[in-house]
């Protein structure tokens, strides 16, 4: 990915990271592919990201004095807040988990601690990891897959020896031992061409829709969810059934099928677990990034009461997960301390001052985004990779439709869906599917009859399926 953005060689990855090779300047510019506007937030991030990569330089002795620079991202919903995240984990291949805050409970009452968060992102970077390694070993997998499934296609024959007798003249007349050596050899010889001769099928893709029969592996460990007095400890499930033996059961399935499902139980064996553990804990500790939504739903605002006391639990529990502490999982004990955290919320009602003092300290960056205009509509319409437009024209080419958005129908969407923001709740850029599914009903419905025609989205086709909504203001609210 990274020759192609750049230029050159793809650079050699240290420590399972890319930041050395992505300026703030480029993480911007990857970030504007998928995200309009929003410079401020995009440049602290980038910032944020950057600064990893210089303390990882640092001596030794000040490398864990410097603590990673929080963000708090304050602004209305649908205005890219976790998008930025998202992208910004994505680009550098990081563990990232979302959160909202508002799931999540005083140590205590009934309900998920904070600390599940730290547990959860672990988990998720030993599925990185081990999807790496796995991805470095899965032709050698394929290759041993091959020959499993050639062996139960083509099962080997009982030596002589462990025949059982079938008569009574076995007994009292048994051929000479060396005949049935001999036999059994010729035997093996012809399974052998036999297999090769199945191998060779099964690489050309002849046999793949083919049924076969393999022993698959059946997870019989029961759900457990116990929640004691220290908080949530589910985790035990993944204990259990990692002592208790997992047995096998014969499944039919399509060969196609089977490949893969073998493929993947070989390279799991060709991979060495503990170092997965050791370098995604690593990653985790280092590279991991947090992104915790609705913050400003457990602020607690001055005078309030009732849920309050728990709102302020709640801060108080992420409190030292944030400062810098060790957190027990399954894979052992993992620091905080370098973990970046980017907390986000419209606060509307509430403002950052009403988080407490010590959690207001830990987030030192504060972004403000701005909410979406028209202009910018229009621009999330059209410059984005993922642009919806583009979707839509992919989404109907596959039934042979040819979808055309003139530049008038985009900038119609865009004032409707920044019309609809205004007469009802403002969710930013999410207004923007809701117009165009109801703009396209009919066309996705009518899509497999109308195979060979082009639809041309202007601004008259924009407004006959949409003006009678946009101009009742009740049905807006309830439609768009």
């Amino acid at each position: 990915m990274l020759k192609r953005l750049f230029g050159g060689e793809e650079p050699r990855r240290e420590s399972g990271s890319t930041e050395e090779f992505l300026t703030p300047r480029r993480i911007v510019e990857e970030l504007d592919k998928y995200v309009v506007g929003q410079r401020e937030a995009k440049k602290a991030v980038a910032i944020a990201l950057r600064n990893r990569w210089r303390r990882q330089r640092l001596p030794e002795e000040m490398r864990d004095e410097v603590v990673p620079k929080n963000i708090i991202m304050i602004g209305p919903t649908g205005v890219g807040k976790t998008e930025i995240a998202r992208r910004l984990a994505k680009l550098v291949k990081a563990p990232f988990i979302k959160v909202e805050a508002t799931k999540f409970t005083e140590v205590g009452y009934v309900g998920r601690d904070v600390e599940s968060i730290i547990r959860d992102l672990v988990e998720i970077a030993v599925n990185m990891v081990k999807e790496e390694k796995m991805a470095q070993v899965e032709e050698r997998a394929r290759e041993l897959a091959y020959e499993r499934l050639a062996e139960y296609m083509v099962p080997e024959p009982k030596h002589p020896q462990q025949q059982s007798v079938q008569n009574l003249f076995d007994i009292f007349f048994p051929s000479p031992a060396r005949q049935k050596d001999h036999d059994y050899e010729a035997e093996l010889s012809r399974l052998k061409d036999e297999r090769n001769r199945i191998k060779k099928l099964l690489k050309e893709g002849k046999l793949d829709d083919e049924i076969v029969e393999i022993p698959v592996t059946v997870e019989t460990t029961p759900g457990i969810n116990v929640v004691g007095l220290g908080g949530d400890i589910s985790n035990l499930q993944d204990v259990l059934s990692s002592i208790l033996p997992k047995p096998k059961k014969l499944r039919k399935m399509k060969v196609k099928e089977a490949i893969r499902y073998l493929t993947q139980e070989e390279a799991s064996k060709l991979i060495d677990m503990d170092e997965v553990i050791r370098e995604a804990i690593d990653r985790a500790e280092n590279q991991g990034i947090i992104f915790i939504d609705e913050i400003d739903k457990v602020a607690s605002r001055e005078g309030a009461r009732g849920p309050d006391v728990s709102r302020e639990g709640v801060q108080r529990d992420l409190l030292p997960i944030v400062e810098g502490s060790k957190v027990s999982t399954k894979y052992g004990l993992v620091r905080t301390d370098h973990m970046l955290f980017i907390a986000a919320g419209a606060f509307h009602v509430a403002k950052p001052s009403d988080l407490l003092p010590e959690l207001q300290g830990r987030f030192p960056i504060r972004v403000e985004l701005k909410p979406l205009t028209k202009e910018d509509f229009v621009r999330i319409l059209t410059e984005p990779k993922n642009a919806l437009t583009k979707q839509y024209k992919a989404l109907l080419e596959t039934e042979g439709v040819e979808l055309e958005f003139t530049p008038d129908g985009i900038e119609e969407i865009a004032r409707i869906a920044e019309e609809a923001n205004e007469r009802a709740e403002n969710i930013g850029a999410r207004r923007l599917h809701t117009v165009m599914e109801k703009l396209l009903e009919e066309v996705s419905f009518m899509a497999p009859e109308m195979k060979g025609q082009k639809v041309v989205v202007d601004r008259d086709f924009v407004r006959e399926k949409l003006s009678d909504i946009i101009q009742d203001e009740d049905l807006t609210k309830y439609v768009l």
